[in-house]
């Protein structure tokens, strides 16, 4: 028959072994978090003061334990220190400053200590298992996972992922999607996040890359990078549109990625409930990839305002709705695929914006040009719509439209460049009512219609422009897509986020140079280095000598 202490010995290595090997972590955590628990317990017996280790060896189980004490010349903590003589009986040798242990006898646990000890080794376990599953994780954003469904908690799906558990918040699902506890379900790992009640793994099926990854599952080719997907945008449960390129010219990305008789795609449609999906394939040439992305809607004509990041669609009138899409869908989707804001427009409502700008360019040139109807138009028709083109262009190409000569220009030129003078002196006026200090008016790059802009938004000292950010001066408005109610012509919406300056097309080195520039007095006192005053002559000589050099 086993002696008690062989027993225990062996119950203590079975309880370490199965605990490590259930909860997947190192046996030494466990064998760390019982020597813990002892040496909680063994100071409540002996007294909190004590300095006490216990050392468990993971291959016997032999247990030792003892107190840490240091040997000083005379002892103030008895429960801390002993005096040398003391610590001769204790370590032969021993010398003032050292540590020694005193070995004390195993503790026999009480049902309270037993029970604080188990809530030791259960805590230093769940922190160990909670940091195995961190680390299991957090380099596996991006990769798609399959797990059970746990439970459904307002909403979220708890999904149980073996060894962790993930989260599908509610905006992250496909609506309408029923989650059925026990069922099997694929998602994506958006993030890992490290929290107190363990790793946060937050999971999404409405992501476009959860999308993509299903197609990579799907397309050999994909996996195999010979057909990339360029781009993708999901409605998610409704509509997704794909932009897709091969890097094989022998390869259709088109149909590689639908399959035979749609196999592939369509298996990845029944994943996403039924998503119907647009495979478009794409295209350096951004009107070409905007025609595709439209699809199935026929384009007549597509203009692009690259410093807006804008897109101006045209379409046929039968093609609007098509176009357009159910609620604003097609387009919203297509201006996500080519990361610009579309507007969809007739060829009847772009008739009559071209229209409008006409007239409304050619009546600017009449007025301030002072000339006829007739000659302000023709401007237009020749590309000039603003009063310093007309003023800063070449000579020669100004006199090179027909019916005009030399002297038109010239005389063209000159009434350009005294209008705009007049514009420049209405805002300098405007500029000083509103209060804005003249030495902003020297800043590089700023207009004085800039200058008015910027006293309406309350910037008027140096102070007030040097305390901005280069974003909040030049930073252009960002644009949001539209939500029911707005204009169904378009797909987005302004708002106002942009930087003060944000509509003059400022760059980001000139706004740089406007905001060092209106710095710059902050460092004058630093720079200011008085020189010594000059020492006078001492005497006639010497002052009839200095004139003379």
């Amino acid at each position: 028959m086993a002696s008690p202490i062989s027993a225990n010995k062996a119950e203590l290595l079975a309880i370490a072994n199965s605990v490590a090997s259930e909860k997947m972590i190192d046996k030494s955590i466990v064998i760390e978090a019982m020597e813990e628990a002892i040496q909680k317990s063994a100071r409540s017996r002996y007294g909190a003061e004590n300095d006490i280790r216990a050392k468990l060896d993971p291959m016997t189980g032999d247990l030792r334990l003892w107190r840490v004490v240091e040997v000083v010349e005379e002892v103030e903590d008895y429960f801390k220190q002993v005096d040398l003589k003391q610590a001769e009986k204790l370590q032969p040798g021993a010398a003032l400053g050292d540590f020694i242990v005193d070995p004390l006898p195993p503790v026999d646990l009480g049902r309270i200590d037993a029970q604080s000890a188990k809530q030791v080794i259960f805590q230093k376990v769940r922190d160990a298992e909670r940091e195995r599953q961190y680390e299991e994780f957090k380099d596996r954003a991006g990769e798609v996972i399959t797990g059970v469904i746990k439970s459904v908690e307002f909403g979220h799906v708890i999904v149980n992922l073996g060894r962790a558990e993930g989260v599908i918040r509610r905006d992250q699902q496909i609506p309408r999607e029923a989650a059925r506890v026990g069922e099997r379900i694929r998602a994506i790992i958006m993030k890992v996040e490290r929290n107190n009640r363990g790793p946060q793994i937050f999971l999404s099926r409405a992501h476009p890359d959860f999308m993509k990854k299903l197609f990579a599952q799907e397309v050999p080719e994909i996996y195999d990078g010979i057909i990339e997907i360029k781009a993708a945008a999901r409605d998610p449960g409704s509509r997704a549109k794909i932009g897709v390129i091969s890097h094989d010219s022998s390869i259709d990305p088109v149909g590689a990625c639908v399959g035979m008789k749609g196999s592939r795609v369509q298996a990845v449609v029944q994943e996403l409930q039924g998503e119907k999906i647009d495979i478009i394939p794409w295209s350096e040439d951004t009107a070409t990839f905007i025609v595709n992305a439209l699809q199935p809607a026929t384009v007549s004509r597509v203009v692009i305002d690259e410093d807006e990041s804008r897109i101006e669609v045209v379409v046929p009138d039968d093609q609007l709705s098509l176009a357009i899409g159910r609620r604003g869908q097609n387009v919203r989707l297509a201006s996500q695929l080519t990361a610009s804001q579309i507007d969809i427009m007739t060829e009847e409502e772009a008739s009559a914006k071209r229209q409008k700008e006409f007239a409304e360019r050619s009546r600017v040139f009449e007025e301030e040009l002072d000339v006829d109807e007739t000659l302000s138009q023709l401007l237009v028709a020749e590309g000039f719509a603003e009063l310093d083109e007309v003023a800063y262009v070449e000579l020669a190409e100004l006199a090179a439209i027909e019916g005009f000569d030399e002297d038109l220009a010239q005389e063209l030129q000159s009434r350009a460049l005294e209008a705009l003078e007049r514009q420049e002196e209405t805002y300098r006026t405007e500029r000083r009512e509103l209060g804005v200090e003249d030495a902003l008016s020297d800043m590089p790059h700023l207009s004085e219609q800039m200058l008015v802009v910027l006293g309406k938004a309350g910037i008027k000292t140096l102070d007030d422009l040097a305390d901005l950010a280069t974003d909040e001066l030049i930073a252009k408005k960002r644009e949001a897509p539209r939500r029911r109610g707005d204009n169904r012509r378009g797909n987005q919406r302004s708002e106002d986020r942009g930087g003060v300056l944000g509509s003059f097309g400022l760059t980001e080195e000139q706004g740089n140079e406007i905001i060092m520039a209106a710095r710059a007095h902050w460092f004058d006192d630093e720079d200011v280095v008085t020189a010594p005053a000059a020492a006078e002559p001492e005497t006639e000589e010497a002052a009839d000598a200095e004139s003379s050099q």
